[in-house]
């Protein structure tokens, strides 16, 4: 099974992945139903979809669908380097920033590219026995109807911490 598992693309697994966590962790994460559309070294794109259960009364994305995109892109990083460390982390988001600069009328990609930033944070994490900081930004973008234009641009301060365990 796993070899069947490994010939699948990975941004298909990290999609997998993330609804099968959202199902049994984050029922909320599992209802908007996120896609992976890039995972790699660089960056991270999620996609949510605007549909009935993202959209707000204004027939835009509702901001808390906006969030759990950014969450999820900076979060997906985060954690795929964490498995690939094979270390015992626990990753949480200490605050938030967002900035809203248009309304989000189609579906949203949430890109991150500070992996390489994050490779680092989780380095240290892995090194020290206090939690680590470090502030990801990821942008929001409307391709279908904005281009290359940001409608969103999200500050995320990830604070990871490698767990130690006392006999």
């Amino acid at each position: 099974m796993k070899r069947l598992f490994r010939m699948i693309p990975e941004n298909v697994q990290a999609t997998l992945l993330l609804r099968y966590f959202g199902f049994f962790k984050i029922p909320l994460l599992f209802f908007v139903k996120p896609t992976v559309i890039e995972m790699s070294d660089h960056r991270v794109v999620v996609r949510i979809p605007l549909r009935r259960r993202t959209r707000n009364h204004l027939r835009s994305m509702y901001f808390g669908a906006l969030a759990m995109g950014a969450d999820c892109a900076a979060g997906l990083a985060a954690m795929r380097l964490i498995r690939k460390s094979s270390q015992n982390i626990s990753l949480i988001f200490k605050s938030v920033d967002a900035e809203f600069l248009k309304r989000a009328e189609g579906d949203v990609y949430f890109t991150c590219d500070q992996v390489r930033e994050i490779s680092k944070l989780v380095a240290a994490a892995i090194q020290s026995t206090e939690r680590v900081e470090y502030p990801v930004h990821v942008t929001a973008k409307v391709p279908d109807k904005f281009g290359e234009d940001p409608i969103a641009r999200f500050t995320l301060v990830l604070s990871l911490k490698k767990k130690s365990y006392t006999p």
